[in-house]
């Protein structure tokens, strides 16, 4: 007898940003017929569809929602159950507890087993956690809530989720970061991630600010974009060392494979920050270990899980410039040291965190809760 694929239903608050990697690999590698469902409220939309139901059984709904006075919320419930019916769903994997708290009526209505992962920010901000009812329905309707972290399992149990339910499941890297050679070629630091608080890029910057006394000639890129990236600017601009930092915008994985090439370290300077806001299991980490890169980083979330300090890279406590400092000094003084830290890196997460791992521990995650 030949087991059926199972078909999920994927949802994801927004359709493909850079940042989330992660999501794109759970579509793309999950074995199973994915149905993508991004968006939120009346804007969630089922990829490669043009809608979620037939026009005419669109337009009844619509019509009687007119007529019995629903409100928008009602009919874009309506399609999604209409949809999950229709595409003959055994479950249902939902990115980001906020995201299930906005679905939960529909999760609950459809019957379906449901899995919810987090990632950071939704188990850790207090605002989010509050306006969330520290997710307690989602925790009811749900068959396994996954953490990225021990860090985050803790927190999810702090607040009221099960044990039962928690799955420790870590992201991984795509496999193309495996296949990077890193040349050690240039007293360059790489720097990849959102610029938002909990990532502070500006105390990386004053770190490497530092590093220049010693080292004049060395080199800090920053790569992405959010609401701390003119401020950051300011910051270069002000220290007068916007010949020593580069500031890259977004880049796409390719571009970030070959600047892992050339680079000494990647860096990232991650904090608690004062809304609550934590990592996950950073990705840009993990692809810069398996990559053969040493990482120089901080004891923040799953960050230590993954960086053993003085093994496969260089740990700080959060908010400790001066450590940072000394880290990417050590790093730009001893380049067979900082090969011997990528090496060991590479190893330690191509055998623990490798996507392939992450993968199959979700597959049978969402095979369990059909069960």
């Amino acid at each position: 007898m030949i087991n059926k694929k199972l078909n999920i239903a994927l949802f994801s608050p927004n359709e493909n940003p850079y940042s989330e990697t992660f999501i794109q690999a759970h579509k793309n590698y999950l074995d199973g017929n994915v149905f993508y469902y991004f968006g939120t409220g009346i804007g969630i939309r089922l990829e490669k569809h043009k809608a979620m139901m037939g026009y005419y059984t669109n337009l009844l709904l619509k019509i009687y929602a007119k007529i019995t006075k629903k409100s928008s919320s009602y009919i874009w419930k309506k399609r999604i159950l209409h949809s999950l019916k229709f595409n003959n769903i055994d479950v249902v994997l939902v990115e980001y507890g906020t995201h299930a708290h906005h679905l939960r009526e529909v999760l609950r209505r459809s019957g379906l087993p449901v899995v919810v992962h987090f990632h950071g920010y939704d188990a850790s901000v207090r605002s989010v956690l509050s306006d969330c009812g520290n997710y307690k329905e989602v925790f009811q309707l749900s068959q396994k809530v996954i953490a990225v972290s021990y860090v985050m399992k803790d927190k999810l149990l702090s607040i009221g989720c099960p044990s039962k339910k928690i799955v420790v499941n870590r992201c991984g890297p795509q496999p193309e970061f495996e296949e990077v050679i890193p040349l050690f070629s240039k007293k360059q630091f790489l720097s990849v991630g959102r610029f938002t608080d909990k990532k502070a890029p500006y105390y990386t910057i004053l770190a490497f600010k530092d590093v220049l006394r010693e080292y004049p000639n060395a080199q800090l890129l920053l790569a992405g974009d959010g609401a701390l990236f003119n401020s950051c600017l300011n910051l270069i601009k002000y220290y007068g060392i916007e010949n020593n930092i580069k500031m890259l915008g977004v880049i796409k994985p390719e571009e970030f494979r070959d600047l892992l090439k050339e680079s000494i370290a990647l860096v990232q300077h991650s904090i608690t920050s004062l809304s609550g806001d934590m990592e996950g299991t950073p990705v840009a980490v993990l692809e810069a270990s398996i990559a053969g890169l040493p990482v120089i980083s901080t004891i923040h979330a799953g960050i230590p899980e993954v960086i053993i300090h003085g093994e496969t890279g260089l740990l700080s406590k959060e908010h400790d410039v001066d450590t940072m400092t000394s880290h990417m000094k050590l790093i730009l003084s001893d380049v067979e040291s900082a090969k011997k830290l990528g090496a060991a890196g590479k190893l330690n997460v191509s055998e623990h965190f490798n996507l392939k791992k992450h993968i199959n521990l979700l597959q049978l995650t969402l095979e369990n809760a059909k069960k």
